[in-house]
């Protein structure tokens, strides 16, 4: 029962006043006891975070994933660096002579953007050399580990067509609250309607319309892939034909244990231009689904990078000024 109700938690999460009994009925149990497992999960580790997933990109912000090729000796000194600055998510050292990589937002009201914070960070932590990996095509970004291990395959990945929407000074108050925590308890959106002073039907009604714009990717529970069995991940990046990119792209994307597919740009030094998040429980599993992989993604080469550590993995905190007291103290 406790795979069945991570799966949901993981896929859709039910945007109700009550989103745990809506769970308990489908699986036919009391909402006790739904709040009782996720409870125990959640102070285990298991569940990460369970909050609304905003697109940084729609919300302005500029983003980019950044290779750094750091001394060995530096690493521990460069990492506490780069960890330092509000905009980075995620950091991991991987098995390369670029061996730490991290993704880093900067909000449209940068004074610095983000190729001038990229070179300051590079600078601060005498990095050897880096490159800049931002997204130009997205296929997919839809973190669901296959908890009960009956998910499929391959899985369709649905294009959507974005409404346009004004953001008002409530919309941006709900992207403000709904990026944070809730509890495992009864009514968790209850106090995020007192802090707004609205009611539910208005705060879900807004919700729904960030998700139909792109603001919003989805309202889900993230887990914490190791607590949770999946102890092998990989970063594989492709050397796939550039004209040919997004039909093979949309290829990879339709595997199951992907959960983030990319085109990116190649460098001189870096002929890899898509990358995939493939997730197994071991890395004999991960290594079999990359080989099932590579039969079907026409390729010049692929490689898959492990992470050895994991320096951060949080979630970008929108709409603060911690980024600008980073660029008062770093310009």
């Amino acid at each position: 029962m406790k795979n069945e109700i991570l799966s949901r938690i993981q896929k859709k999460f039910p945007l109700v006043a009550k989103p745990f009994k809506v769970i308990a009925d489908e699986l036919g149990i009391s909402e006790d006891e739904v709040l009782e497992i996720l409870q125990k999960e959640k102070s285990d580790g298991i569940i990460r975070q369970t909050s609304a997933i905003f697109d940084t990109k729609r919300l302005g912000y500029k983003s980019s994933l950044v290779a750094f090729k750091i001394r060995e000796q530096n690493i521990d000194k460069a990492v506490e660096i780069i960890n330092s600055h509000p905009g980075i998510s995620h950091n991991y050292e991987r098995n390369h002579d670029f061996n730490i990589w991290f993704t880093l937002g900067v909000p449209p009201t940068s004074e610095l953007g983000l190729d001038k914070t990229v070179e300051i960070i590079a600078k601060l932590t005498e990095a050897e050399d880096y490159i800049m990996l931002p997204t130009l095509k997205l296929f997919k970004i839809n973190v669901k580990l296959n908890t009960t291990g009956n998910d499929d395959k391959k899985e369709k990945v649905k294009k959507v067509v974005h409404s346009e929407i004004e953001m008002t000074p409530l919309h941006h108050k709900v992207v403000q609250l709904a990026q944070y925590d809730i509890e495992m308890i009864s009514e968790p959106f209850a106090n995020i309607i007192k802090e707004i002073d609205t009611d539910y039907d208005t705060f879900f009604n807004i919700l729904q319309e960030l998700q139909e714009a792109g603001i919003m990717r989805r309202f889900a529970s993230i887990l914490n892939h190791r607590k949770a069995g999946f102890n092998a991940n990989a970063m594989v990046v492709w050397d796939i034909d550039e004209n040919n990119g997004e039909a093979i792209g949309a290829d990879a994307a339709a595997f199951s244990a992907v959960s983030h597919c990319y085109l990116r740009p190649k460098y001189a030094n870096w002929p890899f231009n898509l990358f995939t998040m493939v997730h197994g429980k071991t890395t004999e599993e991960t290594n079999s689904i990359i080989e099932d992989m590579a039969k079907e993604i026409p390729n010049k080469s692929h490689m898959p990078l492990y992470s050895s550590r994991e320096f951060k993995k949080i979630r970008i905190e929108y709409f603060t000024p911690a980024c600008s007291q980073w660029e008062e103290k770093h310009a």
